[in-house]
């Protein structure tokens, strides 16, 4: 192996035509030999440059609908060989197998067939076979073959032959070598799950492959001495922050973007309804709000705990205007998220340089499937995502009085926010916004008594005659096992409980409900968050 290879001759066959005219003409520029496949061969001629075509390299012509073309001994020899082995040259030169330098193939669009809804004979069309087999053997012999898989690398490959005289570096082909086997390992990924989830329908299939591509390195992770980096999933997959538009402020961090998904899958929950307003600090709502104006939301988002929103994250449902941009800008916000932004709101965060905001274009189906993915200690946890939906009518009324229709209200809008609240959760909600959020306790009375003491604090900063929690309704993301918690909350001035039920002491929570006076409903579904 020498560490500089002269490029000599040249097998390009792509699916994606970008760059290729002028990746051609440089190529042969230097005298480059061109061999090429059906489509690609066309469009280099098209481009006015002298091809070869596989079949004259190989002696057989294209057959069955191009799916044999390139597997044949006088490419993958020509791409397999050591070079300075004897008995690999002496093999060459009796079979009249001529060496391959460089190889320039991306596959068949897998992915953009899938994505299109395709039949089934369409996508298993655009598997590709010859491609990747191409590719891997000249990444496996990269002490003598460039391999080059995607057009963004083209730039590099033609400034690697201006600086090296018309050669590579070993160094180059190892890096182009890694690049190729990563490619073909995500594109393989993504065919093993279309047959698993689509074609078989398998929930958790027997091998589960995961892949990603790299946006970019973050400047470290949730704390300084931890590195980070975001990518995004190979295949089709939901769109959301990762291809949102950083319209200005400082570069986002892992904390950023942890706290803004929580953020942006709230405000999802409100796709297609009056505006919201979500605020959230480490990865938990401190407010919400619905009204009928973005501004008038944020002020209920925000009385609900402006001290736990001083450095936090917003998120919105709908187009961000003037008025609640101005009013966001008054505190300290580290992200917002939204779907879009008029111009007068940009001008206001443009006075906030630090201030990140992000657009999305739009916002994900709150009950989408999917499956969440978390490490543990030697193995992974899967599990689907929590899309269960509750309404109106999967309600069971269980006291004696029945929620009025405002407690109704009050029930599903708090139930809504508490499914995104770290377990235990308690969330109090009246008209519309949040009154008091209780997060990530070890006991679920500790957690009602604690968004009940917000609400106590706001009433008194706002000089409210008493807390929003009066009059209120509660939302427990799993049932009350005591009615400790549940009389916490009556304490606090709600008359009106949604829970998930199933306790074995059920009847006693009820009868305690009942004492006080409360309407009670049971969701049969409960929404632990850890």
């Amino acid at each position: 192996m020498t560490d500089s290879v002269q490029i000599r001759r040249a097998l390009l066959s792509v699916s994606d035509k970008t760059g290729l005219a002028d990746l051609g003409k440089a190529l042969a520029a230097r005298g480059v030999e061109l061999v090429s496949t059906g489509g690609t061969a066309k469009a280099l001629r098209d481009a006015g440059l002298a091809v070869k075509d596989i079949s004259e390299l190989t002696g057989f012509p294209e057959m069955m609908d191009g799916r044999v073309k390139t597997l044949h001994p006088k490419v993958h020899g020509g791409l397999l060989a050591v070079r300075d082995n004897p008995e690999h040259a002496a093999a060459m030169a009796e079979h009249g197998i001529g060496a391959i330098d460089l190889v320039v193939v991306n596959l068949y669009p897998f992915e953009a067939t899938v994505a299109k809804g395709a039949d089934r004979d369409e996508i298993i069309e655009n598997i590709d076979i010859g491609g990747p087999s191409m590719v891997r053997s000249a990444a496996k012999n990269h002490a003598y073959v460039t391999i080059v898989t995607d057009p963004r690398d083209y730039e590099g490959l033609l400034a690697e032959l201006e600086a090296a005289g018309g050669s590579t570096t070993f160094a180059f082909r190892k890096l182009m070598a890694a690049r190729a086997f990563a490619q073909t390992a995500a594109y393989d990924s993504m065919i093993s799950r279309w047959f698993a989830f689509t074609d078989q329908g398998q929930q958790f299939p027997e091998m589960l492959n995961l892949s990603g591509r790299l946006v970019t390195e973050l400047r470290y992770g949730e704390n300084p001495h931890q590195s980070a980096a975001l990518y995004t999933q190979a295949g089709p997959h939901t769109k959301g922050l990762a291809q949102g538009e950083q319209v200005q402020g400082k570069e986002l961090s892992y904390n950023n973007y942890n706290d803004a998904d929580a953020a942006f899958e709230l405000a999802a929950e409100f796709k297609g309804q009056k505006p919201a307003v979500v605020i959230v600090k480490h990865a938990n709502p401190c407010g919400v709000g619905q009204a009928d104006t973005l501004l008038e939301a944020w002020e209920g988002a925000l009385a609900c705990d402006d001290v736990s929103a001083f450095g936090g994250i917003v998120a919105v449902n709908q187009t961000l205007d003037g008025p609640t941009a101005e009013a966001i800008c008054k505190i300290f916000t580290e992200v917002v998220v939204a779907p879009d932004a008029d111009e007068a709101a940009r001008a206001f965060f443009a006075k906030k340089k630090n201030l990140r905001l992000l657009l999305t274009g739009e916002l994900p189906e709150p009950r989408r499937p999917g499956l969440l993915v978390k490490p543990i200690t030697g193995g992974l946890l899967v599990q689907s995502r929590d899309n269960g939906a509750i309404g109106a009518d999967n309600l069971k009324v269980v006291t004696d009085r029945v929620p009025t229709d405002r407690e109704l209200a009050d029930c599903l809008f708090a139930w809504t926010v508490a499914r995104h609240v770290k377990s235990n959760a308690i969330v109090y909600a009246k008209d519309g916004v949040t009154a008091g959020i209780g997060a990530g306790q070890m006991n679920r009375r500790d957690s009602a008594r604690i968004a009940a003491l917000k609400a106590a604090e706001a009433a008194e900063k706002y000089g409210w005659e008493q807390p929003r929690t009066v009059g209120s309704a509660v939302a427990s993301d799993a049932f009350f096992p005591f009615a400790d918690g549940l009389l916490a909350a009556a304490e606090a001035g709600a008359t009106a409980v949604i829970q998930p039920g199933g306790s074995i002491r059920d009847d006693e929570v009820i009868a305690a409900a009942n004492e006080a006076g409360l309407a009670m409903v049971f969701t049969g579904m409960r929404h632990f968050r850890h």
